[in-house]
């Protein structure tokens, strides 16, 4: 039986969608799929050597409602719903955010993103910068971690005909 493929092209930027493409490609990798990471536009951020860049962006997350990491179970049991006009005026609520999803990942032994990345990496997930959104955004390689491959479109479309899984993340 031949390895099965997964192709995942990633295009997100921020702490909570840098999740899942390592997610999904270290998993893969672990069942024994080849696996490649198409790391486009605000997703090349995943790939930087300094990921202290990466936020949650609460505004406009209808998904965001989050439970605190603190406190005693009936403060932790109320699920926060701040209108979206109170996140975009109040100065640092991104940086809150940021704060207390990082302490909901410890308090719940989930992996970091530097963690995800060095998995995949050992798994031979292969990661691919798109090399256009490199140069649109002005970074230098340097800016990124060692042993990437840059390329365009074309670059990833050769894997991504063959694979039996591509995702859009």
């Amino acid at each position: 039986m031949d390895e099965k493929k997964l192709a995942i092209i990633a295009t997100k930027g921020t702490l909570d969608w840098a999740y899942p493409p390592l997610i999904l490609a270290s998993t893969a990798a672990a069942l024994g799929y080849q696996v490649q990471v198409f790391f486009t536009f605000y997703g090349l951020q995943i790939l930087r050597k300094d990921l202290s860049g990466l936020k949650v962006s609460p505004l406009g997350n209808p998904g965001m409602p989050m439970k605190m990491p603190f406190g005693p179970k009936w403060f932790q049991s109320i699920n926060w719903n701040i209108p979206n006009a109170v996140q975009a005026i109040v100065p640092g609520f991104e940086s809150l955010a940021t704060a207390l999803m990082k302490k909901t990942i410890a308090n719940n032994g989930v992996a970091t993103i530097e963690e995800l990345r060095t998995l995949c990496r050992e798994a031979d997930v292969k990661f691919i910068a798109c090399q256009m959104t490199v140069d649109l955004f002005g970074f230098e390689h340097e800016d990124f971690i060692d042993g990437l491959e840059y390329g365009g479109a074309a670059t990833f479309f050769e894997f991504a005909g063959e694979s039996d899984i591509c995702l859009f993340i």
